[in-house]
């Protein structure tokens, strides 16, 4: 295929350039549509299996695979989707994916929380199984898409890093929204079936409308489009395997997903037993987030200066490094300060809380990057051969950190069962011996 100049969307109302800076209300309408979709990824993967166990009675070991086998789905999903959302572009623009992925998605996530009861665990499981893989399948018709658009918006490569500054803002907005209001507002409403339903009609409505915005809102921004079309679905895995960068970028953020994975996997065992302190884990994550979207500007700067791939290494290298010392994490014994709404704090707290604002700093820097890194390469695919295929690159270079990270709640059900973690155990011993597990060793 010989290499053509990409040209603007025609279907657009009028042509842009796409060298210059990117209008501030183009990115706020993009990065609205991610706050929706962390909640959509992260509620179900914090919360649906304590759902399962505590309130269907499914036992953790099956509640983890209610969740593993959805999740799973998606490795083989989304690059289908990529493919196909590709092909129909120029016919169709992304809008239609991203509407009915807004839509269909908000409606499965309610229905996760409110029509999966039955009088039998078991089928209560299965409904529920095909429940979250409906709406694992819409989300992929929302996110493949919208990812793509992040390379389709600019030429610039540091035009599109700002893109994802405002990306990785709405993200961490939704993880405070998904793990750190959900949970809450469940328990101050007396943490029953009412709180359960609460919580997924409010949150049902945060997806629809945030996923809505950036659907709506980009239907009529000119977009970059390729003049030539894409081929089959195998054409654009042989593209792929051609992209040198996009395969060093995909062996990256896979080494580093596994790296991460296992650290996600065992940070609730760190606060249960080493640091006998649970209740300081939404500060730790008020804490991070905070300090991650006050990064931000930083790390755009510093990626302009250092170069995308210097910065991505120093953030990634102070992570690994931080991450190294929970090793020697141990519980408080004594008392610097207390917190009115929190209680006292130990030295071992405030160091928690220290480690909490660095992996907030460095780990929105590395994420963003990635993705940053990513549209670089499909722009280096346009200027080779023509064609970016943006939804097949976009949902590949993702699909093993689903393996490993965004998958690691279904293992952790039978992981948890082997070792005899259940909820009907901790509601025997009280909450106390559930919190505290003095006689336990420290992970």
């Amino acid at each position: 295929m010989t290499a053509s100049a990409p040209v603007l969307d025609t279907a657009a109302p009028a042509a842009e350039d796409h060298h210059g800076a990117v209008r501030t209300s183009v990115l706020l309408r993009y990065g609205a549509g991610q706050l929706g979709a962390q909640v959509f990824r992260d509620t179900p993967a914090v919360l649906l299996p304590l759902f399962l166990t505590t309130m269907l009675g499914v036992e953790p070991w099956l509640a983890g695979l209610v969740v593993l086998i959805p999740k799973l789905w998606l490795i083989v999903c989304d690059p289908l989707v990529g493919a196909w959302s590709d092909r129909l572009r120029g016919k169709l623009g992304r809008t239609p994916f991203l509407v009915a992925g807004a839509v269909l998605t908000s409606l499965g996530f309610v229905a996760l929380f409110t029509l999966t009861g039955s009088s039998s665990p078991l089928l209560s499981a299965a409904l529920t199984c095909l429940l979250f893989f409906l709406a694992s399948t819409a989300f992929s018709m929302f996110s493949v898409p919208y990812l793509a658009i992040a390379a389709a918006l600019s030429h610039d490569p540091h035009e599109r890093t700002r893109i994802m500054v405002f990306r990785m803002v709405f993200s961490t907005l939704g993880v405070l929204v998904g793990v750190g209001v959900a949970q809450p507002l469940i328990y101050a409403l007396g943490g029953g079936e009412h709180g359960w339903t609460v919580m997924a009609l409010a949150l049902g409505a945060v997806c629809l409308i945030t996923m809505l915005v950036t659907a709506v809102g980009l239907a009529r921004v000119p977009m970059i489009r390729d003049e030539s079309a894409p081929g089959s679905l195998l054409s654009q895995l042989g593209a792929i395997r051609s992209n040198r960068p996009y395969l060093i970028l995909l062996l990256t953020c896979l080494i580093q997903n596994v790296g991460q994975a296992a650290g996600y996997t065992v940070i609730g065992f760190i606060y249960l037993y080493a640091l006998q302190a649970v209740w300081i884990v939404p500060l730790f994550i008020l804490v991070m987030s905070i300090t991650g979207i006050a990064a931000q500007p930083m790390w755009l700067f510093l990626s302009r200066t250092w170069g995308k791939e210097r910065t991505y290494v120093v953030a990634s290298a102070t992570w690994a490094a931080v991450t190294a010392t929970w090793f020697f994490i141990h519980p408080a014994t004594d008392v610097l300060l207390t917190i009115p709404g929190v209680g006292a704090l130990g030295t071992q707290h405030l160091l928690v809380l220290v480690r909490g604002g660095i992996i907030g700093v460095v780990n929105s820097a590395f994420v963003m990057l990635a993705l940053s890194m990513l549209t670089d390469t499909i722009d280096y695919q346009r200027r080779r051969k023509g064609v970016a295929n943006e939804g097949g690159f976009c949902r590949t270079v993702l699909c093993p950190g689903k393996a490993f990270v965004r998958d690691r709640s279904g293992a952790r059900g039978p992981c948890h069962e082997r070792i005899r973690f259940r909820a009907v155990d901790g509601r025997r011993c009280g909450a106390d011996a559930a919190c505290h597990h003095r006689d336990r060793p420290a992970v």
